[in-house]
């Protein structure tokens, strides 16, 4: 690997060799954290025991509080115990308490019948009054309040009900049903899983789901590569194509073809259907060797490398810029670095469910402080990289309900096989993060929040948003538990230029892969002239009405409307100019594992 520019400060630099000339045993205690972190997944367990420290304080020294939850147990009991007796008379009533939103663990009709109603109910309520235990309490860190909360709903979720065959209608039922062959089933697939997971094997993508074949197979070729990506440029299928090239930036944490799943929902395909010369970033899969790549690197190697390919094989066109999940904050980054520098080959940048502000950045936040930081850098100080087991265990914890505990029922106790899906094939495809860049995206990103405080220095001097004065078009969806959209719509705080901000139904992958046709989709869209006053998220919820259908049609006219016209369709590559093809998409990087 070639030498990496560290985007820290100098005298920041300087410190930390002082700090390590001062405690020479410091990676002794490097090593004792990482082989803990080793063996609670990457959970700092001091971060755990500060948060129901400050809690316990707290509530000790709230007697109002404490009578109020006494009174709340005893009404939430007599609440269940009526509904019991009820029951037994009005069977259609409905119960008192309901599961959340996005808890679909009691949705079998059997949990409307005695005893799985009572079991249900006790639960329920149970969960409800801890809700109330960790609200807010005054003097108590709103931090420290909500990781309880999320431990409590972590701790709950383990004792429902419907874990168990005895007390789940729908367990007892498939049984009688199936004579107990739902268990064996079951047990083989607790087996399989079992097996994946010490091996660390990747499963078989099942028959119509291969990458390369079903998946990520829009026509096109690998015309630029390095050791951090590979650069795609699609195939025309119109005769004529727009003028301005577009480059797609994926984010780092994921493969590049949630982009480009099936034909029939593949945003790369669209855009290449809708008469636009499209690139993409396919990044690396980073082992031990990439462990000092930074965010620097990302920019400058990554993303600044990709526009000097395209400028060279489009020349003389600006490009329209596209940033998905980190993928857009990268760009964000790259596009601010840019207008600083007075660089003019962006025509515009659409960021897609992306953040740039990280105060309000959603769950995510529950895993982060100055102890779990650490943990996690000392873990991958000692591996190189954070591995993907411990991504995506804490992207599951997050909705646990869902993406655990139903999934084990379904698979573990109804015998029933994961049905096969283009997402949950590009799910399972995880990838790895390098130990420095993933530092300092946590550390000066969401811990810091270097980007919009004026802190984040690029090259040794500081960059601001507000310098990017192309159109932006901003995508956040309704659902989205990682990079929720009033987190996304915070930018227009900190720009001034003509911006579209686009509101999809659906989460965080669902609601940007919403191709035309799709069904029980909607979409909200608003515009910003440039120097406008702020409006802030729930005022322009409330006057911006839903519009049926999907996005991406407004999208591709909006970008069309910044071209400057149709031409013919570039060459692919450009070897002349130093980049000739590779072979063919979807290259080769998107196989590592």
């Amino acid at each position: 690997m070639r030498d990496h520019q560290d985007i820290r400060p100098q005298e920041e630099k300087q410190s930390a060799e002082t700090a390590a000339d001062r405690h020479p045993y410091a990676d002794l205690d490097r090593m004792s954290r990482a082989v803990l972190a080793r063996n609670t997944g990457g959970v700092s367990p001091f971060s755990i025991y500060q948060a129901w420290n400050d809690w316990a304080l707290h509530m000790s020294r709230a007697p109002g509080r404490q009578l109020e939850l006494g009174e709340r147990a005893v009404i939430n009991a007599f609440k269940v115990m009526a509904d019991a007796a009820r029951n037994a008379f009005e069977p259609t009533d409905p119960p008192p308490f309901k599961p959340m939103a996005y808890d679909h663990r009691f949705t079998h009709a059997g949990w409307a019948k005695m005893p799985f109603r009572f079991w249900q109910q006790s639960f329920l309520a149970t969960q409800d009054w801890w809700n109330h235990a960790t609200e807010e309490l005054r003097g108590l860190s709103e931090a420290d309040s909500d990781r309880v909360r999320f431990m409590v709903r972590q701790a709950l979720d383990v004792v429902s009900p419907s874990n168990l065959p005895i007390s789940n209608p729908e367990i007892i039922e498939q049984t009688r049903k199936c004579g107990g062959r739902n268990i064996i089933e079951g047990a083989r697939h607790l087996t399989e899983d079992m097996i994946h997971t010490m091996t660390q094997a990747r499963p078989e993508a099942p028959e119509g789901f291969r990458v390369g074949e079903d998946l990520a197979c829009t026509p096109g070729q690998v015309v630029y590569r390095n050791d951090l990506f590979e650069l795609i440029q699609y195939s025309p299928t119109t005769a004529k194509v727009q003028a301005e090239p577009i480059l797609i930036v994926p984010a780092w944490i994921m493969k590049y073809y949630i982009l480009d799943l099936s034909p029939h929902n593949s945003m790369i395909r669209y855009l290449v259907s809708q008469g636009f010369t499209v690139f993409a970033i396919s990044w690396c899969n980073p082992d031990r060797d990439h462990a000092d790549l930074t965010l620097e690197n990302y920019r400058k190697d990554g993303v600044m490398a990709a526009i000097d390919a395209i400028s060279a094989i489009v020349p003389d066109q600006k490009i329209q810029a596209v940033g998905y999940c980190l993928g857009g904050t990268i760009l964000s980054i790259t596009a601010a670095t840019m207008a600083r520098d007075e660089d003019d080959r962006l025509a515009s940048v659409t960021l897609l469910a992306a953040q740039t502000d990280f105060s309000e950045a959603g769950e995510l936040l529950l895993f982060l402080d100055e102890s779990q930081v650490a943990f996690l850098e000392d873990l991958m100080w000692a591996q190189g990289y954070l591995d993907r087991p411990q991504m995506s265990r804490t992207f599951a914890t997050i909705r646990a309900e869902d993406l655990i505990y139903t999934r084990a029922v379904k698979r573990y106790w109804l015998g029933k096989e994961d049905l096969p899906s283009d997402l949950t094939v590009w799910n399972n495809d995880t990838t790895r993060m390098p130990a420095k860049m993933h530092s300092e995206y946590l550390r000066g990103l969401f811990l810091e929040n270097r980007l919009t405080a004026g802190r984040f220095a690029v090259e040794g001097r500081v960059i601001a948003l507000k310098d990017i004065s192309v159109p932006l078009y901003v995508v956040g969806t309704e659902s989205d538990h990682i990079a929720p959209w009033k987190s996304v719509y915070k930018i227009r705080l900190f720009s001034d230029c003509d911006l579209t901000f686009a509101l999809t139904s659906s989460g965080h992958n669902g609601g940007i892969i919403s191709e035309p046709g799709h069904p029980r989709r909607h979409y909200r869209v608003g515009h910003r002239g440039e120097g406008e006053r702020y409006v802030d998220p729930d005022t322009w919820f409330a006057s911006e009405p839903p519009i049926e259908g999907s996005w991406w049609t407004h999208w591709a006219k909006w970008l069309a409307g910044r071209s400057s016209g149709q031409t013919d369709a570039p060459q692919m590559g450009a070897p002349k100019a130093g980049y000739p093809v590779h072979g063919a998409a979807p290259g080769t990087y998107v196989f590592q594992t």
